[in-house]
């Protein structure tokens, strides 16, 4: 049993390596999504660079990597299993073994955790990004919001999950971290929601 949790662990974290934006927009011919931008190959950046059907592609993406770590987590070893794949995908979004571990910074790889395990912690933090990032334009005020949100509502269904979805606020924070410094400051640059074709 040991050996099957270790596999579904390893399996996770390699779903979530794939580089879903950087995939689609190489794809759709903008170039190294690492070269334009913010330089990150999450869906913010794609927003960024290919408009909002690609960002909304992208995230829809990382979100169904995400998605299958949890199912396989799930069916293996049940909803803490499921809960901790889930961080080992989170893990793989931000540390790609595929780009020598430069990668995202796991909001939309969170929200696939969250769809699986979880339905109504992810309408809520949803609905809170949401109206963060539109009202405010800051997407990452709104992430960091639901990085200290999704723990709580984790440990309302089992402490054991809690404390995986605590994993992932701490490693989305850190990944955060020059966002949330710029915000502090008042430097944090705001999103343009644009429509491309």
């Amino acid at each position: 049993m040991i050996f099957e949790y270790i596999v579904v662990i390893i399996v996770a974290y390699l779903l979530g390596s794939i580089p879903m934006g950087l995939i689609l927009t190489r794809l759709m011919g903008k170039g190294d999504l690492r070269q334009v931008g913010s330089g990150n190959i999450g869906a913010t950046n794609v927003l960024r660079v290919g408009g909002l059907r690609a960002a909304a592609a992208t995230w829809v993406l990382d979100m169904a990597k995400v998605i299958a770590a949890v199912l396989i987590g799930m069916s293996v070893g049940g909803d803490v299993l499921a809960a901790w794949a889930g961080f080992a995908a989170v893990v793989g979004h931000c540390y790609p073994i595929w780009l020598r571990f430069r990668g995202g910074k796991g909001i939309s790889a969170l929200f696939g955790i969250l769809l699986v395990s979880n339905p109504l912690a992810f309408l809520v933090c949803g609905v809170e990004w949401l109206v963060v990032a539109l009202s405010t334009g800051y997407s990452s005020l709104g992430a960091v919001v639901v990085f200290c949100l999704m723990p709580i509502l984790g440990f309302v269904t089992d402490w054991r999950i809690g404390l995986a979805y605590l994993a992932i606020g701490l490693l989305c924070c850190w990944r955060h971290r020059a966002n949330i410094s710029r915000l502090l400051n008042g430097t944090e640059s705001k999103i343009e929601w644009k429509w491309k074709k």
